[in-house]
């Protein structure tokens, strides 16, 4: 059986241990600073539709206290922005019963939005899946997660990378799916995760004060941006309408004195946490200028947002018309 060493307690990562814990799969979470100490301490305080319980998870505070073995699996959920530092940290490190180090030896699974993590994965590890999770989480106290999932806690997919499907991504997926996590084993992960970055384009929204008229235009000029860069690029995106999972099975439940609405790049400034946006809308800016392709309004949400030091303290129309991004 396998051990997940979890890297990362956000709102994914202490929610993966919270279930693996739950339905008795064998796991550590690897936490830091604050976080760990807060659970370390008092315990993971889990928030779900169902009611408030305080988990003592097992918990330790970086790679120093975790003897790899072969038979672990690395679930990587830092932000996109912590991947490079997070793998470095991890990848040569030994393993107990192998002369290789763990980039050789164990498998890794990237969580994170956008198309980067896998790529920088595979750098160093030559066995790295792709997951893509919609999870509605909040994570802005240390040692609090809010998980409003229901009756599903998640949705996810996953897949080799850069494509396939093996016993171990099968294996990762029927443990997840114990975990309260349907997952669904794709041969397309990138695909997977296109669809998902085009979503996560309006995450940056959530800093800036907007007006309801303006976020579907918003909406369709960040995606239509998008769009262009894909098929310049040859990045197909999948369809989940042919997934194999029930996305009813998702619903979001609303948690009295607890905000279920707040995107991820919202609860990292409020946490004072650098923000991903440039994996994000910076990742179709990216693609612009690599296949010639302007992309204004994902170029000015990337802008503004790596500067805002407090939500809502500028508002959205401000910014975008100096790119020529949304007609007036």
């Amino acid at each position: 059986m396998s051990r997940y060493v979890v890297v990362g307690a956000g709102a994914v990562g202490a929610t993966l241990a919270a279930e693996f814990d739950s339905a008795g799969i064998d796991y550590v979470l690897v936490a830091r600073g604050v976080s760990y100490r807060a659970i370390a301490d008092d315990g993971l305080r889990y928030v779900r539709p169902s009611g408030e319980r305080t988990i003592r998870l097992r918990v330790v505070d970086g790679p120093d206290a975790v003897t790899v073995t072969t038979a672990d699996v690395l679930l990587l959920t830092v932000k996109a922005q912590q991947v490079e530092a997070a793998v470095a940290q991890w990848a040569w490190r030994s393993v107990e019963g192998s002369e290789d180090a763990v980039a050789q030896t164990i498998p890794i699974v990237t969580f994170q939005n956008g198309l980067d993590s896998e790529r920088t994965a595979l750098r160093r590890f030559s066995r790295v899946y792709g997951a893509s999770i919609r999870i509605p989480g909040t994570h802005v106290e240390p040692g609090v997660v809010v998980s409003a999932g229901e009756p599903s806690v998640a949705l996810n997919w996953l897949g080799c990378f850069p494509g396939g499907i093996d016993s171990t991504a099968q294996t990762i997926a029927r443990d997840l799916g114990f975990a309260h996590i349907p997952t669904d084993v794709v041969p397309d992960i990138g695909q997977w995760k296109a669809a998902k970055l085009i979503d996560n384009l309006l995450n940056a929204v959530d800093l800036f004060r907007v007006h309801d008229a303006d976020i579907a235009e918003i909406a369709a000029a960040v995606r239509s941006e998008a769009e262009s860069v894909y098929a310049a690029a040859g990045i197909e995106v999948a369809d989940y309408g042919r997934s194999a999972l029930d996305l009813a099975s998702l619903g979001v439940a609303d948690i009295e004195g607890y905000s279920s609405t707040r995107r991820s790049t919202w609860q990292s400034v409020v946490r004072g946490s650098s923000v991903e946006t440039d994996y994000l809308n910076g990742e179709i800016v990216l693609l612009g200028r690599l296949h010639g392709i302007a992309t204004p309004v994902n170029e000015a949400l990337a802008v503004a947002a790596n500067s805002v030091a407090e939500p809502g303290s500028r508002d959205l129309r401000a910014i975008l018309p100096h790119a020529n991004a949304i007609p007036v």
